[in-house]
């Protein structure tokens, strides 16, 4: 399996308007030209993160732990709508209420994504996509603790996890 290198993305300022469009070849070949991507923290009521394994066949980050749901915003698609196809692509997941967290940039050499961060607290089934994914599980978060910077997890969910989830998580769950 391998992503689609002609599927093509709106390109956004750091406020999200989209002023173009690119593919996601152009997107992930280190032109680092900003595209919006939808990311679902899912929590069980135990206060577990529910993890993701992103694929060996997937061109940014292989085979890493990752944010539960995590896709680009198709062109022509609003954050909201985005993220509803995406959980349920990636999860199987069509009944969980969204909290938008924020929203912030993600830059690395490869890539620069402007990142809408949600979560929610869900308890019913998980049905992972075998196409899309490697399998995931609920994660403690001593477990998550402990695997912060140690090459297990993507760089972008560490961040995004310090700067959104860590104490958010303390305080709510």
């Amino acid at each position: 399996m391998k992503d689609n290198e002609q599927e093509r993305f709106p390109i956004v300022d750091e406020e999200g308007n989209v002023i173009g469009q690119a593919t996601r070849g152009e997107c992930h070949n280190g032109s680092r030209l900003l595209h919006a991507v939808v990311h679902l923290h899912v929590f069980n009521s135990q206060g577990e993160l529910y993890l993701q394994k992103r694929p060996e066949w997937k061109d940014i980050q292989p085979g890493k732990w990752d944010t539960a749901v995590g896709g680009h915003i198709d062109y022509g698609e609003t954050p909201e709508e985005a993220l509803c196809r995406e959980v349920r692509e990636e999860l199987g997941i069509t009944d969980f209420i969204p909290e938008f967290v924020g929203k912030y940039v993600f830059d690395s050499k490869r890539e620069r994504e402007l990142v809408y961060v949600n979560r929610t607290i869900y308890d019913g089934p998980v049905q992972p996509s075998k196409d899309e994914l490697d399998g995931g599980r609920f994660w403690s978060m001593a477990e998550i603790d402990k695997a912060i910077g140690q090459g297990v997890l993507t760089p972008n969910f560490e961040s995004e996890f310090e700067r959104f989830l860590a104490s958010k998580n303390d305080k709510n769950n």
